[in-house]
């Protein structure tokens, strides 16, 4: 559905050339409309360069007004946290971020859902001796079982996995305060990361990473560090084809790119942060990747 240009009253013009912009009540209904008539973030954003605002003041306008209007949906059902989420720093649109150690390349940026593409987050030496220093420990991986908040087999997750204990060899130190650096969250808030090696013909479908609120077992899961808000899926080579991750609800496949990372953050554990993805399958060769899932509080 193609959206309906932005609107261009007096209050919106002088809003969308400000330093600091607001947010018009005319341009928040607007875009609740649209995104309710779900048109994706991309053709809203393009909707409102074409209408005159600069790309940066679009991404923060339909950002913003989102994150407030499911807050304010109100049932028990979408609970939103009473924290930030984890976040890169990309207010002036950088091509690079600093992320202590290393310059990181951003490739890719989407407000809804909260998507960003990374390059150059690992080395290759970096990948290699993840998958090495994994490789002797992998098993079939396992899912959350929210019905009991312990772990289950899923025939949705066809891969082999195992999980770094947090600061466990310099190497894991290394990377985890990169990543805690390119989100702008505590070290201590994230789980162990976790490696995954997937097959020919092995995926991931479709799924969420936050824990469903109506489920018997996640108060126990909420207890180690309240909900997962963030994500990044690291690239630790790049299969002959395939493997890509996916966001179906916007139509998005990021490729599975050697050292690349792809980030993502969901303020609530609901289905309208559209943040539904998957591992597409490995149609030839090989994947390895790392995930790291953020969390509200300290993981322990």
């Amino acid at each position: 559905m193609a959206p309906q240009i932005a609107p261009t009253t007096a209050s919106a013009q002088v809003a969308r050339t400000a330093a600091a912009p607001a947010i018009t009540p005319e341009l928040r209904t607007w875009i609740i409309q649209q995104a309710q008539a779900n048109v994706s973030a991309p053709a809203l954003i393009q909707a409102m360069t074409t209408a005159g605002w600069h790309e940066e003041v679009a991404m923060q306008a339909l950002e913003e007004t989102l994150r407030e209007h499911l807050g304010h949906m109100g049932s028990d059902a979408i609970p939103a946290t009473d924290q930030a989420v984890p976040e890169p720093s990309l207010q002036g649109a950088p091509s690079r971020l600093d992320a202590g150690d290393r310059q990181v390349d951003v490739l890719l940026s989407l407000a809804l859902p909260r998507v960003v593409v990374l390059g150059n987050v690992l080395s290759p030496q970096e990948c290699d001796a993840l998958i090495e220093a994994a490789r002797p420990r992998m098993a079939r991986s396992l899912t959350v079982a929210t019905l009991t908040g312990g772990e289950e087999v899923n025939a949705d997750r066809t891969s082999d996995g195992m999980f770094f204990q947090r600061g466990e060899s310099e190497l894991i130190q290394r990377i985890e305060a990169r990543l805690a650096r390119l989100a702008n969250w505590p070290l201590e808030n994230g789980e162990g990361l976790q490696v995954l090696h997937y097959a020919p013909g092995a995926q991931y479908r479709p799924h969420y990473d936050y824990f469903d609120p109506a489920q018997p077992g996640t108060p126990r899961i909420l207890a180690r560090g309240g909900q997962r808000v963030g994500t990044f899926v690291l690239y630790l080579n790049t299969p002959e084809q395939g493997g890509g991750t996916t966001f179906p609800d916007v139509g998005l496949e990021v490729a599975a790119q050697r050292g690349n990372a792809v980030f993502f953050s969901y303020p609530l554990p609901h289905p309208a942060t559209r943040t539904l993805h998957g591992g597409a399958p490995v149609q030839a060769g090989e994947k390895w990747i790392a995930t790291k899932w953020l969390r509200e509080r300290e993981f322990t």
